[in-house]
């Protein structure tokens, strides 16, 4: 009896056990803990720290290796942001991949990391489809927590709609809709929202910018009128303060949500900080 009750209880500490979800970086870690709100028996993580950024050649460390192998699943971004991702799924086959980027449109990458685009966070709308390929993927994977899943996706869907209206209206009434960009992290952005991207500073935001291509930067942006400049917190902009001091055109601040606090409502918080940045930077 006593073998019998240990087994028992062995048995429920198994059957207890968390499921370890794993993240690729910040925005997909937002998405996701915002789809896996209270769902019982669930740990959420984010494989690379807040502060890391993009995973623009990200090399993977012992201990992502140590996180993935105890993994369930592993939520990516995908459009080729996860250039590590053979490596993973060769060293962990049975691990369940959700790609967040299936069914959206792509944009090309002109001269980056790959060949997509793979910002693709940044339109509220890939946003939403991302949250339903979160959905579907994690309800397929805890099908016991199905409908917590499909009620959290569906409030934070309509969070985004509203956050995506608000933008919308915003930002067409804005006169101006020229921008540079410091590097190529808002195509989607505004393409979603018809702002014209005049000029990118560099396609490796980690990398110095040399002479030649900020002579080449600094004519575009004079043919274009000298449209606003845009940093990105996340990266040094002295370039950017070389090119406003032969421009005269002003610098402003987007975050491409790729570092934070980690709070539910990260996403809208950032959008909303950056709709406030253009209405100034814009709307003169």
């Amino acid at each position: 009896m006593l073998l019998c009750a240990l087994l028992g209880l062995t048995g429920c500490a198994a059957a207890e056990e968390e499921v370890s979800v794993v993240a690729t970086f910040y925005p997909v870690y937002i998405l996701a803990e915002n789809v896996l709100k209270d769902v019982p028996g669930v740990t959420l993580s984010s494989m690379t720290p807040p502060s890391t950024g993009c995973l623009h050649d990200y090399q993977l460390l012992t201990s992502d290796m140590r996180a993935l192998g105890k993994a369930k699943a592993l939520l990516i971004n995908g459009a080729g942001m996860e250039s590590f991702l053979p490596d993973v799924t060769g060293q962990f086959p049975a691990l369940v991949v959700v790609d967040c980027s299936q069914g959206v449109e792509l944009i090309a990458e002109e001269g980056g990391h790959g060949e997509w685009n793979a910002h693709i966070w940044l339109d509220p709308q890939n946003a939403v489809r991302m949250v339903e390929n979160l959905r579907d993927g994690l309800s397929a994977l805890l099908p016991e927590s199905d409908a917590l899943i499909q009620s959290n996706a569906a409030a934070y869907i309509e969070r985004l709609m509203q956050l995506d209206a608000e933008l919308s209206a915003a930002i067409e009434a804005l006169p101006g809709k020229d921008i540079v960009t410091f590097h190529e992290a808002f195509p989607y952005f505004a393409r979603a929202y018809g702002l014209h991207v005049c000029a990118v500073v560099t396609t490796e935001p980690d990398e110095p910018i040399s002479p030649r291509m900020l002579g080449s930067v600094i004519r575009q942006i004079r043919d274009a009128g000298n449209p606003p400049l845009f940093s990105e917190p996340q990266y040094e902009n002295s370039a950017l303060s070389t090119i406003a001091a032969e421009t005269g055109a002003p610098v402003y601040e987007l975050d491409p949500l790729v570092t934070g606090d980690g709070s539910l409502t990260a996403y809208e918080d950032v959008m909303r900080k950056n709709l406030a940045v253009l209405e100034t930077a814009l709307g003169e």
